[in-house]
């Protein structure tokens, strides 16, 4: 990181992603100095920045914390994403070549073997998970898509949904993965834009109907 705002920034949103700061956990300037190990100056930068991209909230008494979200929330985002990763997939049909289909062949691969262990390695999955997408976004050649995109990606919801997946929805999203790789060797945008709405909607559904919420 380039300064200590930027690595207080990394760290606190770290705790949240991780879900050791979980929602309505009180983000304190003077604990959070400690533990990442700067002055209380670096730590309210970053916790601006946080509070401006949703991770953090204010409550009516005026204290910072973790934010919770609730169905509502969930499903903007999701919907959000759908329309915005569905659109990177088309440009990255347009553009993908040889050396990034490889890249995603070998993410799928990776994500595919941490799932088919006797336990699925959620955190394995994540990481070429993201490994995957990111060459999808790379490859739509949008600085504006990634600016815009990457408050959604990072949101805690996403690592929140694959620990809530049973074993066939990690499966699923695998499959919908090589559908995506064949649209890209096809050079087809709207069969990478549908494929990629609906593994996304897929997800949400999926996130939806292990909320204990939902349960009966």
């Amino acid at each position: 990181m380039n300064t200590a705002s930027d690595r207080a920034y990394a760290e606190i949103r770290s705790l949240i992603l991780s879900g050791d700061a979980s929602p309505g956990t009180a983000l304190r300037e003077e604990a959070l100095a400690d533990i990442v190990g700067v002055s209380r100056t670096p730590v309210r930068e970053a916790l601006k920045r946080l509070e401006a991209e949703h991770y953090a909230i204010r409550t009516p008494g005026g204290r910072l914390v973790v934010a919770a979200l609730d169905v509502d929330d969930i499903t903007e985002i999701f919907t959000l994403r759908a329309m915005l990763e569905g659109h990177a997939a088309a440009r990255a049909a347009r553009r993908l070549g040889a050396a990034a289909l490889a890249d995603l062949r070998a993410s799928n691969a990776a994500l595919t073997d941490a799932v088919a262990r006797d336990e699925p390695d959620v955190a394995q999955f994540l990481a070429r998970n993201r490994a995957f997408h990111d060459v999808i976004i790379a490859a739509a050649a949008s600085p504006r898509l990634v600016s815009m995109l990457a408050s959604l990606v990072e949101q805690p919801i996403v690592r929140r949904t694959a620990i809530h997946y049973a074993r066939a929805d990690l499966e699923r999203s695998a499959h919908e993965h090589d559908l995506l790789i064949q649209a890209f060797a096809a050079r087809d945008p709207e069969w990478a834009r549908s494929v990629m709405a609906a593994h996304i909607h897929r997800a949400l559904h999926a996130f939806r109907a292990a909320m204990p919420s939902a349960q009966p």
